[in-house]
């Protein structure tokens, strides 16, 4: 059932994290109930991230004063300004658009949006500002910007696999994060949880250390714990909020797409590695052959030939790799409760029909609109063996 390898070792904070996902998303499912939005932990999670975000401001105001009073005595000022660098590296990212993949405007895609726009209505919440399309087998949603404008990621290596009525259940979903409160994708637990793993990064031991840089592994084991702790306490505390907010978009999916439309999407979960594996392979293939004439044919069709090939794979192996997703216990990463899991509660929960459809007509018009990002996309993934 299980012939391949084991899966890679992760560090430290990851597997932390695994386990933690792991305990919280088994606890939740068995509770069955999902709890207030907003509790102590979260509270609690907040004050710990202004903590950690005061300490980049006492950076930020030490380095001034050392820069500005310590002129012309001796080093203060230098210090001054490592401290004010350490500040920037710190700061909070408000997140922005990408500018090396097509990124859509309302006025650019008025039926997707308007197809979002529905779909975020039942699901409780509002639309997007705009829609960032590439080539990876994934979607998200995300904000960007200092007034925190609404951005949907859509990976065609994920969109490109799933029938209309599942694209749905995607969306919903995905645009189910923005009405369900997730603690832990706020601008300021986000932040702190970027600092403190920067922290981490800094504080980490020299590997194969001389005398002296021993001596500075030893001094910096102390913060290099505390710093741990805090990240750790921070992960227990938001990893509950996250959890939940992964069933309720559990929950949103099904109600937008049906039942059965959300637990297809998370078969589909299960082949995502693949996806990669086959693009990377289309890739390989047509910079082996060369020339120009054959990287265009092969970037001709990439999109339907990748479907093609997921929608060939039998309902006897996705009960294998449902299986399989038990024992390994697979998650979409170290923040979501396992696969399986996930796909029980949708089943075995409250049966949906569809309040969202995508007919043909609309699927035509919005495959319209995606074109020329299918085509820009495609182009990359052909072009770059790393994709």
């Amino acid at each position: 059932m299980d012939p391949g390898e084991p899966d890679p070792e992760p560090g430290r904070i990851e597997v932390l994290r695994r386990r933690l996902a792991q305990r919280h998303g088994e606890r939740l499912f068995a509770e069955g109930a999902l709890g207030p939005r907003r509790d102590l932990a979260g509270v609690l999670a907040y004050v710990l991230a202004l903590l950690v975000h005061g300490v980049t401001v006492a950076l930020v105001v030490a380095g001034l004063l050392l820069v500005v009073l310590g002129w012309g005595q001796g080093a203060l000022p230098v210090i001054g300004g490592l401290l004010l660098g350490f500040a920037v590296v710190l700061r909070p990212r408000f997140g922005r658009l990408p500018d090396d993949t097509p990124v859509l405007r309302r006025a650019e895609a008025p039926q997707l949006f308007a197809l979002i726009d529905e779909v975020a209505a039942v699901a409780g919440t509002t639309g997007v500002d705009a829609v960032v399309v590439a080539a990876d087998a994934n979607a998200s949603v995300t904000t960007y910007g200092i007034r925190q404008r609404r951005m949907l990621h859509i990976g065609l290596g994920y969109w490109e696999i799933l029938t209309p009525q599942q694209r749905i259940a995607l969306l919903g979903h995905e645009l189910g994060h923005f009405a369900n409160g997730d603690t832990r994708r706020t601008a300021v637990i986000w932040n702190a949880l970027h600092s403190l793993a920067l922290w981490h990064y800094f504080l980490a031991p020299v590997p194969e250390p001389d005398l002296v840089e021993r001596i500075t592994n030893w001094v910096m084991t102390p913060p290099r714990w505390a710093v741990y702790g805090l990240l750790h306490l921070l992960d227990q505390l938001t990893l509950r909020s996250t959890q939940r907010a992964e069933y309720l978009a559990d929950e949103a999916s099904a109600r937008v797409g049906s039942t059965d439309a959300a637990a297809e999407l998370m078969d589909r979960m299960l082949v995502l590695d693949s996806v990669e594996v086959a693009l990377q392979r289309e890739s390989v293939i047509a910079q082996t052959k060369g020339g120009a004439g054959t990287r265009r044919e092969t970037e001709q069709g990439l999109w339907e030939r990748l479907a093609a090939r997921v929608e060939s794979v039998s309902e006897r192996e996705y009960e294998r790799l449902r299986r399989v997703s038990v024992l390994r216990g697979h998650s979409a990463d170290a923040t979501h409760p396992p696969t399986h899991l996930r796909r029980r509660r949708v089943s075995e929960g409250e049966q949906w029909q569809a309040a969202v459809r995508y007919d043909e007509e609309r699927a035509h018009a919005i495959a319209a609109e995606l074109a020329a990002a299918r085509d820009r996309v495609a182009r990359v993934v052909i072009s770059d063996t790393a994709c």
